[in-house]
């Protein structure tokens, strides 16, 4: 079987789908890599690379996607709304997609890929279990993500975020607060504390309090009560208008007295819950900054405009979108090492074999044998055709 790796087409991608050093776990097992010539240059990894590891290269895509049985992708349709029909085109019938897709935001794009006879899984669905684990692509570009959002925010302050004891006086810690104690929320909350901040974070689920608090920060706990705060998968569930609403009013006066606010929290396939009204931007300090890494998904701040960097009534205020193809090297490093175990999960000798009984492949099957097979997807389906 051919694995196809392509190069990315979303503006500004620079991840490739496979690194070299993943090609040899493939081909070990009977399957043959061919990468689009180019495809892994924004990642520092050149045609030779890829030749001198047994892939071959191939210079043009419309062949390349032509004799694929399984293809490779970074952002993949769904998740790339001007994704080609022409590169759609070009799969043959019954070929086997697999990338970040946006399958429950974009239910529609999901369907359209099932009547084309594809096979489809999406990285986003991957099951947050131990097995899984080392699949968990939105982890691994997450973790990136709630690394850069520190940078960020330290490049934009006009304050130094470690305490320094000077010949001209002590300069006081910044105060970093981080809304959302999933994977980038820990990891902003690391990335802080070992530049020296002083570290608050918020989460509406109580079971993360421990790994808020062995990361040296302080978990703010609010007088709310809550619906299910988590899914079956341990991802954040969408809570009442009420709920955020009330949420807001609470954390208000935390937010106002903090240098940096760090806001992560995301629900898969919805809009992303305001946290922070304008109201409450309005009133924090001038100087303060806001990095919003829920904007790609309408924002956790209401001025927030994604992909924007702006300064509201002094409150700097950013709204990054693909923070990981930021770090390319690292990000392509990380993702390949998921998505290629991940493959090779559904491969015995040298052909993909589908056990629809097992959890991981079942949890990422987004389409199968021209139909929308994904519960949730469905569901999705279901409320968007109303």
């Amino acid at each position: 079987m051919i694995v196809a790796v392509a190069k990315e087409t979303y503006p500004e991608e620079k991840r490739v789908a496979l690194i070299p050093s993943t090609v040899p776990a493939l081909t070990k097992v009977g399957l043959e890599v061919v990468v689009q010539a180019g495809a892994g240059e924004g990642a520092n990894h050149q045609d030779t690379d890829f030749e001198a590891q047994g892939a071959r290269v191939e210079p043009d895509r419309n062949r390349l996607l032509s004799q694929a049985d399984i293809v490779l992708m970074v952002r993949g349709p769904g998740a790339h709304k001007d994704f080609s029909v022409q590169d759609l085109d070009s799969l043959k019938d019954q070929a086997t997609l697999i990338g970040f897709l946006e399958p429950l935001a974009e239910p529609l794009v999901m369907k359209e890929l099932a009547a084309r006879k594809l096979t489809v899984f999406a990285m986003e669905l991957m099951p947050r279990t131990t097995r899984a684990q080392s699949m968990d692509a939105l982890s691994s570009m997450a973790t990136i993500a709630g690394y850069k959002a520190v940078l960020a925010a330290a490049d934009a302050s006009p304050k130094l975020f470690p305490m320094f004891m000077t010949a001209a006086g002590t300069i006081t810690p910044a105060r970093v607060f981080v809304l959302g104690a999933g994977v980038a929320g820990l990891q902003a909350i690391a990335t802080s504390r070992r530049l020296g901040a002083v570290v608050e974070a918020f989460d509406i689920r109580p079971a993360v309090k421990e790994e808020v608090e062995s990361l040296g920060a302080k978990f703010v706990q609010l007088e709310l009560e809550t619906d299910e705060a988590q899914d079956s998968g341990g991802y954040a569930t969408a809570q009442s208008e009420d709920f955020y609403r009330r949420q807001q009013e609470l954390m208000a006066q935390r937010i106002q007295h903090s240098d940096v606010v760090i806001t992560t929290a995301a629900v898969p396939g919805k809009k992303s819950p305001v946290l922070i009204s304008k109201e409450v931007v309005s009133g924090m300090r001038p100087g303060s900054v806001v990095v919003d890494l829920a904007a790609e998904k309408g924002g956790n701040c209401a001025v927030t405009l994604p992909g924007k960097k702006i300064v509201h009534q002094g409150v700097i205020v950013i709204g990054p979108l693909n923070l990981a193809a930021e770090v390319p090297v690292h990000a392509s490093q990380m993702y390949a090492k998921n998505i290629s175990t991940f493959l090779l999960n559904m491969v015995k000798e040298g052909e993909l074999e589908l056990d629809m009984e097992d959890e991981i492949t079942k949890g990422a099957m987004v389409a199968h044998g021209g139909q929308v097979v994904h519960e949730g997807v469905l569901s999705a389906l279901e409320k968007e055709e109303k």
